[in-house]
């Protein structure tokens, strides 16, 4: 899959977290920023499983700083529980600085706090995957599941967007009994992305420089497995 770092897709992402300030005023930077940001979607409510091999090799390729390194997950809009429609299969690669997508349109399911990942297993078999992305699948499991509210805006230029991610919520995955026993909430926090593609980016200074915000590694899939180990894995 590392081929599809050179498509037209491939974009530089940067995440930044707003401490000590609410939402409101994080909004009220963004549209008061020389690039003049606009709403460019609704706000709404993004879901994600995750998907990790047993060994959580995905986490600690993270953790580890590796170059090279792919995200699975299935995401969806709205309700976290009920019927899902549209779900969508996303791979997220990264090399270096650079990343990338994948996306495979599933077939609706229902989601519940007593799911079963053979159900997961069986959607995904009828989905025609390439055959490298269901091996990896066919050996991974389910290891978190989150959710957060997304507000969207694109600049005059159309060639950055921002979002902020905002309500947190994280929850344990009991891949022995296969249903979600616990959440942690992280109402106070708040991350921005600043999303752009390979060739805006000898001017993304000029975006970052008027964001007064922390600069940050962050990863909701890192958070979240780390809030269910107190020292990490």
């Amino acid at each position: 899959m590392k081929e599809i770092l050179n498509s037209e897709k491939a974009r530089f992402e940067r995440k930044f977290i707003a401490e000590n300030i609410d939402i409101k005023s994080v909004e009220k930077i963004i549209k008061l920023h020389p690039a003049l940001f606009s709403d460019i979607h609704s706000q709404r409510f993004i879901n994600n499983i995750y998907f990790d091999s047993p060994s959580l090799e995905n986490y600690y390729d993270n953790i580890f700083g590796k170059s090279y390194r792919e995200k699975f997950r299935i995401r969806w809009y709205g309700n976290l529980f009920g019927n899902i429609e549209n779900p969508v299969l996303e791979i997220k690669i990264k090399s270096g600085q650079i990343g990338d997508k994948l996306s495979y349109k599933l077939p609706s399911f229902t989601f519940t706090k007593h799911f079963d990942s053979n159900i997961l297993s069986d959607i995904l078999k009828k989905t025609n995957l390439p055959e490298d992305i269901f091996a990896k699948l066919f050996h991974s499991i389910p290891t978190l599941v989150n959710r957060y509210s997304r507000k969207y805006y694109n600049d005059f230029s159309r060639k950055y967007r921002l979002t902020t991610d905002t309500e947190l919520e994280y929850f344990r995955i009991n891949s022995g009994k296969n249903f979600i026993n616990e959440k942690i909430q992280e109402k106070d926090k708040i991350i921005i992305e600043l999303k752009y593609n390979f060739d805006a980016d000898k001017e993304a200074a000029k975006i970052t420089n008027n964001l007064p915000f922390r600069l940050t590694k962050n990863s909701k899939y890192v958070n979240g497995i780390e809030f269910f180990n107190e020292t990490g894995i």
